[in-house]
């Protein structure tokens, strides 16, 4: 397998380091796989700008940091704005229109998923956003297989709030394949 490197923005409060983590525990516990994660959040506990880092690899990792990554998502515009120019080229550039208006050329490839409004029309709640995003990530990129998620989330989401845990992660795979 090729590294993959990871790069997941936008908002404290969104989510989005709760993912990355999900994402990195299923690489290793059930894929056998190397990974690590690390994150970085503006002062505000919501509503800051956040960033978390994560690269996936069959090999050891011997930098836990992202400079370049294959795989950029971005939840807000702000983040947009802040981190398209790392995108390694030709990689991946997924976001939520809801949140984010491309303006400017990237040379990747471009997934423009309603993520947000998904969730809010078929659960309609807000709180798995994240989780919707992780689905769309493991269904474009094919880096860990979606059972390895829910067994991830089986660990770390109580059980009232599985199934719809679940589902989350199905609309996101759904979005990642239409």
């Amino acid at each position: 397998m090729e590294r993959c490197r990871m790069v997941f923005s936008g908002s404290g409060g969104q989510g989005v380091i709760t993912a990355a983590i999900i994402l990195a525990e299923a690489a290793v516990l059930y894929e056998n796989l190397t990974a690590v994660q690390s994150q970085s959040y503006g002062p505000e506990a919501r509503g800051g700008s956040t960033r978390t880092d994560v690269i996936i690899a069959d090999s050891t990792i011997y930098f836990p940091k992202v400079t370049q990554p294959n795989v950029l998502v971005c939840l807000t515009q702000e983040a947009y704005g802040k981190f398209y120019p790392i995108i390694r080229p030709g990689g991946m550039l997924i976001t939520d229109p809801r949140f984010v208006r491309l303006e400017k050329k990237v040379d990747a490839r471009q997934f423009e998923l309603p993520m947000y409004q998904t969730v809010m029309e078929k659960i309609g709640k807000p709180i798995v956003f994240n989780i919707c995003m992780l689905g769309a990530v493991v269904g474009i990129t094919q880096l860990v297989k979606p059972e390895s998620i829910l067994k991830v989330l089986e660990t770390r989401i109580p059980k009232n709030f599985l199934e719809m845990n679940r589902q989350a992660l199905d609309l996101g795979l759904a979005l990642a394949n239409a």
